[in-house]
């Protein structure tokens, strides 16, 4: 049995780690999901102040970061599977911020009062952002675990 482990261990040299990967891209699109969900509110002028641009500029670094994880984790890249664990943070952490504060806030439409974000839409954003967290944070785990196996194995077999 232990020759069994020993060779889907040899073979982890060979191939690429597909499981983290998959679940990076799985957070991105999530995130692409609540990015396009908050950007196609049309409430008036709410969205337009300066925490909307750092809203988009933290889009793109979050899709940028993802990605460019997502590719480093393939090939066992231990600091990328770091990486994605605070990503899985930061993701939660932004639920704080415009998704709480639009939902909370009222504004005056042609003289109507209309909430800034629904119930519904709340619900989405802060689910697409839970399952964008929860991809980065197993594919990071999943990523740490696949690297110390193999590189343990690397060792025993004299390659480090």
């Amino acid at each position: 049995m232990a020759d069994v482990k020993n060779i889907k261990v040899d073979r982890m040299r060979y191939t690429k780690n597909k499981l983290s990967s998959t679940l990076a891209y799985v957070a991105i699109v999530f995130n692409v999901l609540y990015f396009v969900s908050i950007y196609s509110s049309n409430v008036g002028n709410y969205y337009y102040n300066i925490s909307m641009g750092l809203s988009v500029l933290c889009n793109l670094v979050f899709l940028l970061a993802a990605f460019l994880c997502s590719e480093g984790i393939k090939n066992y890249k231990i600091g990328y599977a770091y990486f994605l664990i605070f990503l899985s943070i930061v993701q939660v952490a932004r639920i704080f911020g415009i998704p709480k504060r639009a939902h909370g806030t009222i504004i005056t439409l042609v003289e109507e009062e209309v909430k800034v974000m629904t119930d519904k839409q709340f619900t989405y954003v802060i689910v697409c952002l839970l399952i964008s967290a929860v991809a980065c944070l197993v594919a990071g785990i999943v990523g740490i675990v696949k690297t110390v196996v193999l590189e343990k194995y690397k060792k025993e077999i004299g390659l480090n």
